[in-house]
């Protein structure tokens, strides 16, 4: 059995790929709706985020053969559990990462390495704010700058109840959450971004299959200020950035296992 870290549309498609070639699997996420859309391809899931112990004892539990992380490349934190609980349960760890989008330099892009240097890029700016990064880092932006002189923080996020919870709980303006589940193309990002005043997008390099160079082309289109936060550095071993790299890597493992 396959254990792989899933939650985005290419780990979805890795996960079906799988299946179709006969190696049973179960797919960790972290979200229902990441769920429900494995689900409908008829992919067996486990939702909820794991401890690295907490994985390890999954490991066991459902007689794992090896590891495949197709996780986010910004969940640094699931990817580093992954690695302890593939070593210790002494199964192969193998990760599958989206191609990186590769931005020219542009005097309009700003690069950093955090979500804390990127609040501090955008509150050196001022002006209006549009966060692209989803609710996970909310807090960190809202507490850099929402009491910020001059800065109109704007939020977009997924249309989840926990969501506009966080918001509230933060103190964020209900005029100041956009409530919609992307992918966005290039003109609905520019309408958005014209529609809110936006000087400054504030977005990850989560890759062209995350849609950041819709978002940032329609920044540059328009003069606007990007920050952007790269992705984090990890020691993954083995790290592959094609799908079709991923399937010949497990048959070259697992292709004496059973398929039953």
């Amino acid at each position: 059995m396959i254990f792989l870290l899933a939650g985005t549309s290419d780990a979805r498609e890795l996960a079906c790929l799988l299946q179709q070639e006969g190696y049973p699997l179960v797919a960790s996420v972290v979200t229902e709706s990441a769920a429900d859309s494995l689900r409908e391809a008829g992919v067996s899931v486990r939702v909820g985020r794991l401890t690295a112990d907490e994985m390890v004892a999954v490991l066991k539990e459902q007689g794992a053969a090896m590891v495949v992380d197709a996780s986010h490349p910004f969940a640094e934190e699931a990817s580093k559990n992954a690695i302890l609980a593939a070593d210790s349960a002494g199964i192969p760890y193998l990760r599958y990462e989206r191609p990186e989008w590769k931005v020219e330099r542009h005097p309009l892009i700003e690069t950093v390495s955090s979500y804390q240097e990127a609040a501090e890029a955008a509150a050196r700016r001022k002006g209006v704010v549009m966060l692209t990064t989803g609710s996970k880092t909310l807090d960190i932006f809202a507490h850099r700058l929402l009491s910020e002189p001059g800065v109109r923080l704007v939020a977009r996020m997924l249309p989840r109840k926990d969501n506009m919870e966080k918001c509230e709980r933060l103190g964020l303006e209900q005029k100041n959450i956009i409530a919609m589940q992307g992918p966005f193309g290039k003109e609905l990002n520019k309408v958005l971004y014209q529609h809110y005043k936006v000087t400054t997008v504030i977005t990850k390099e989560s890759g062209q299959i995350g849609s950041v160079d819709e978002k940032v082309e329609a920044a540059l289109e328009l003069g606007l200020h990007v920050v952007l936060i790269s992705r984090p550095r990890i020691e993954y071993g083995r790290a592959l950035d094609k799908i079709d790299q991923v399937l010949d890597q497990v048959r070259a493992e697992l292709g004496g296992m059973s398929h039953e």
